[in-house]
């Protein structure tokens, strides 16, 4: 299994995404609420772009005439054909049992061997923590 730094978790603020070529991969990196959750971006019905889809919430059971809106950016919808996938699971919505997308796991590490900062840039005191993302292939 590969370990690539994709970036620093400023990078990607709550809500957005960023797609990596990772070991002949296309990945997308999401994050959802300050976690980070990575998927193929490849849709299984017919290989489209996923990771390009929206980001939406969706209606969970209830009564009748009762609507309610849950899961607000967990949820990707396919740009092509509007297929949907959990982005923590990479399951499908329609059939999580049997459709989904490939999942990996993401790390954030406060520190990445291999990889420092730069001493010649002038540098100033933050108070925001920013570690590495780190995805797993």
């Amino acid at each position: 299994m590969g370990k690539h730094v994709v970036g620093r978790v400023s990078a990607i603020p709550p809500g957005d995404r960023r797609i990596f070529e990772a070991e002949g991969r296309s990945i997308g990196i999401f994050n959802v609420g300050g976690e980070f959750f990575a998927i193929r971006n490849s849709c299984p019905h017919q290989a489209a772009p996923l990771c390009l889809g929206s980001i939406k919430g969706m209606t969970m059971p209830s009564k009748p005439g009762e609507y309610i809106w849950a899961r607000e950016g967990e949820i990707l919808r396919c740009p092509w054909h509007g297929w949907e996938f959990d982005i923590k699971t990479g399951r499908s919505i329609f059939n999580p049992h049997r459709t989904r997308v490939k999942a990996y796991d993401v790390t954030v590490e406060d520190h990445v061997d291999g990889i420092e900062d730069d001493e010649s840039v002038e540098t100033y005191d933050v108070s925001v923590e920013d570690g590495w993302i780190v995805l797993h292939v």
